[in-house]
């Protein structure tokens, strides 16, 4: 039995917080109240007109589900008066989530930002005196928590609800994720008829679209014996082996195959499933460089890291990219190549992965040579050279751009 009623946090209403954290925690019945932080007002405005109640889909392999998520406190952080009450209701939470654009967003220096608003009420947890809460920082970036931790301390100098350098956290502890699920916004009001999809809330003209993959990975929680309401999470006691998965395996792949797709003309992901060869390429892309990659550096930490684990990983998420059901657009796959041929990131990052554990890169230095394409494209400048200034400032070795230059340019001739 619980001592105290508990209550769920959200910051930000997108497709991974509405279809995700919110969704979950409304399935749990592990929670008294469901509270979700929005900056724009015409979702405020609609839920609320819903009575706390929005519209789900969710993409299984047989079809689309749909489902409304009731009971759903939607405050603006923007308005002195819901800022006050998301205040309170951050000292009453026993589990958050931030699922923001971006960890720039974490902000901190207006009284509506996410970390502001989070400083003043664990501020009043602690003049409380708890619950101890824990925080899913779902910002798709591997030291999210420590971001969001460092912006929260001279926030939170000489409060309780700081973190006690010698014995850990003493009632708030952010943790890291690692969320392997499609998701999206469907704003065309066409497509939501034509579909059966149904709306955020009536009125608003879109629709959250999520896959129903939910097995999340989170950074292990320093009390024990602490109880989580979304228990379908599983705790890792080192997350980076499995970030470095998802990246350089799932989105590295993804972007592989959504990228010479569209090189091909492709609108849609699941129209790759008609083309043999380039599903193909991309299997053997996902294990026989980036999974073997990966099984040499982390062997013996997980089943995940054998040749049988990886194989099955690629697997279920090569079918799950190609969820006809889910209908991923090409454009938001390829979206930004300029990030994505970043030199830590998905297609760069994994060509050198690859190439530092003694394996070739073929197929990633493809799918980085598509990008290429369609970055040259989009600036109207050609080679290599508008990416050597980026590649510089994120610490590049001299000697390595040029191998990873040589590897994109051998592949470049195979393009269509």
């Amino acid at each position: 039995m619980r001592e105290r009623p508990a209550t769920f946090v959200g910051f930000g209403f997108g497709a991974i917080q509405a279809g995700l954290f919110l969704y979950e925690a409304f399935r749990s019945r592990a929670f008294d109240r469901l509270v979700v932080a929005e900056v724009l007002p015409e979702i405020v405005s609609a839920v609320r007109r819903a009575g706390g109640r929005y519209g789900l889909n969710v993409a299984t392999r047989e079809g689309i589900e749909t489902h409304e998520v009731s009971g759903v406190e939607i405050l603006d952080p923007r308005v002195p008066a819901d800022r006050e009450a998301l205040t309170r209701a951050v000292a009453e939470a026993v589990e958050m989530a931030t699922a923001l654009p971006s960890v720039a967003f974490y902000g901190g220096a207006d009284p509506a930002d996410p970390a502001a608003v989070l400083a003043a009420g664990l501020r009043l947890k602690a003049a409380r005196g708890g619950p101890p809460a824990v925080l899913y920082a779902a910002e798709n970036h591997n030291r999210a928590a420590e971001l969001l931790a460092e912006r929260l301390a001279p926030l939170l100098a000489d409060s309780p609800a700081a973190e006690d350098p010698g014995r850990g956290p003493r009632l708030f502890q952010p943790l890291n994720t690692v969320i392997g699920k499609m998701s999206g916004v469907v704003a065309d009001a066409e497509e939501i008829r034509a579909r059966g999809l149904r709306p955020i809330a009536r009125g608003l003209g879109r629709a959250f679209l999520v896959e129903a993959f939910n097995r999340i990975l989170i950074s292990r929680i320093a009390w024990p014996g602490f109880c989580r309401g979304l228990r379908v999470f599983e705790e890792k006691a080192d997350l980076l082996p499995f970030e470095e998965a998802k990246l350089y395996g799932h989105n590295a792949t993804h972007a592989l195959l959504g990228y010479l797709l569209h090189l091909r003309g492709g609108v849609y992901m699941d129209e790759a499933a008609a083309q043999s060869d380039l599903l193909e390429l991309a299997r053997a892309a996902f294990v026989e460089e980036s999974g073997a990659a990966l099984c040499r550096r982390y062997a013996g930490l997980d089943p995940l890291f054998t040749e049988a684990g990886f194989r099955a990983y690629a697997d279920d998420l090569l079918a799950r990219m190609l969820n006809p059901h889910l209908r991923d657009a090409v454009s938001r796959v390829i979206r930004d190549p300029r990030r994505k041929l970043g030199w830590h990131d998905r297609l760069i990052g994994t060509v050198r992965l690859v190439r530092r554990q003694g394996l070739a890169p073929r197929r990633y230095a493809l799918g980085a040579a598509a990008a290429w394409r369609v970055l040259e494209r989009e600036t109207g400048r050609e080679g290599l050279e508008i990416l050597r200034p980026l590649w510089t400032a994120e610490g590049a070795d001299a000697a390595e751009v040029a191998e990873v230059c040589d590897w994109i340019r051998s592949q470049a001739a195979a393009l269509p």
